[in-house]
């Protein structure tokens, strides 16, 4: 115990160079598994991150080792991840394929930030994120189209309309709780499903085509990047686009997680009755929480749409839900980071996976059980709140 707290309290340098390190040695594994090509390489890198995550279940110090790292340390660790950020695309260069990934990988991220304030922060399981996704993606898509709204205005708006389904979601889902809730936001997510599919204005199963690609300072998101004489393709547009999008999300979440709203929820999640004797307003909290999740899942659906130029109804089932909300169980719920990682694992695998044929989806079954038999509670579980004092 005593070489635990030790190793829990690295000095400042000593910080800094494992903030870096650790970061470093994420975005190589993450470009591996992104550049390798069959499958049993990407079975043996998914063997060697379970071993970490085993070791990180059997030494939980070395957790607690990372944590007081970056805490010692925050503005090497912001700064580096900026770096590997920005810096990722001209890694990856000309390899669009993987620049695809990556910005699916990031918007998934941010639908599954806005479902974790409702699993994760309050444990109200929510089945329409997708419906939400696909509220924002088709007011943004129908405005562009049929208004000539520029994306940047159809971004507000259609977090709006999205914020006001939230509303109309959460309001009558209070009379229920836990697996009639669940129910209430399936039935949800399955009437605007059929309303995209039905209505001649949303152009039915067939969908919308042909959405224009933003522009910014007269730059087309349609056209390469070119940044000091580098040229990349046009997916790093909409790639850094997502990135910024990310970090929105990241910020909001930190900053309600360390709120009032972020404790009410907290609150709701361990004992609701106890939450309402102590005079917390559990009905607005709850409905809260489904318009923050709608708010920024429209965000994700307005960039889709720009980003791909043609949506469908199929792009917005049942089945999207299902999916976000197996990335923050996966990944870890009431941990932004966990939930992060969760996203892109879970939206990386099923194309590596693709060299199995038939038994991919056997394949990525089994890895999900896997992962979650060496980490119970998500591969980052919630860790308890600290109030001040040295980590």
């Amino acid at each position: 115990m005593q070489g635990s707290a030790s190793l829990a309290a690295p000095g400042k340098a000593a910080a800094a160079v494992f903030a870096i390190a650790s970061q470093l040695c994420g975005a190589a594994f993450l470009y591996l598994i992104l550049k390798v090509d069959g499958g049993w390489q990407v079975v043996g890198l998914l063997a060697l991150l379970g071993f970490g995550f085993y070791l990180l279940e059997r030494l939980p110090w070395i957790g607690d080792y990372a944590l007081a790292s970056f805490a010692r340390a925050p503005l090497v660790a912001m700064a580096t991840a900026a770096v590997i950020v920005v810096a990722f695309p001209f890694v990856v260069g000309s390899n669009t394929y993987m620049l695809h990934l990556l910005i699916v990988a990031q918007l998934y991220a941010v639908l599954a930030l806005a479902l974790n304030f409702q699993l994760g922060s309050a444990n109200i399981p929510n089945f329409a994120t997708g419906a939400s996704y696909g509220i924002g993606a088709y007011v943004s898509a129908l405005l562009a189209i049929n208004f000539g709204i520029s994306f940047w205005l159809t971004l507000p708006v259609a977090a709006l309309a999205a914020t006001l389904f939230g509303f109309i979601i959460g309001i009558p889902s209070m009379r229920t709780r836990d697996t009639y809730l669940a129910l209430v936001t399936i039935a949800f997510g399955v009437v605007v499903q059929q309303l995209l599919n039905n209505f001649s204005w949303t152009g039915g199963p067939n969908g919308l085509v042909g959405i224009p690609a933003p522009s910014l300072f007269g730059h087309s998101f349609a056209d390469p990047l070119v940044i000091f004489g580098w040229k990349l393709p046009s997916q790093a547009n909409f790639y850094y686009l997502a990135a910024a999008l990310v970090v929105v999300a990241i910020v909001t979440a930190h900053r309600l997680h360390g709120s009032r709203i972020g404790l009410a929820w907290n609150a709701l999640r361990a004992d609701e009755i106890a939450a309402k004797a102590q005079g917390i307003n559990v009905a607005w909290f709850k409905v809260l929480a489904f318009a923050v999740d709608a708010f920024l899942a429209a965000f994700a659906g307005t960039i889709y749409a720009f980003y791909v130029s043609y949506i469908s109804p199929d792009n917005f089932t049942f089945l999207v839900s299902v999916t976000i909300m197996t990335m923050v169980i996966v990944g870890g719920m009431d941990n932004i980071f966990g939930v992060i990682v969760g996203a892109f694992m879970l939206t990386i695998l099923p194309e590596k996976l693709r060299a199995f044929a038939d038994y991919r989806l056997l394949f990525f079954g089994v890895v999900i059980i896997g992962f979650l038999m060496i980490r119970p509670q998500g591969l980052f579980p919630q860790r308890m709140r600290r109030y001040g004092g040295d980590l």
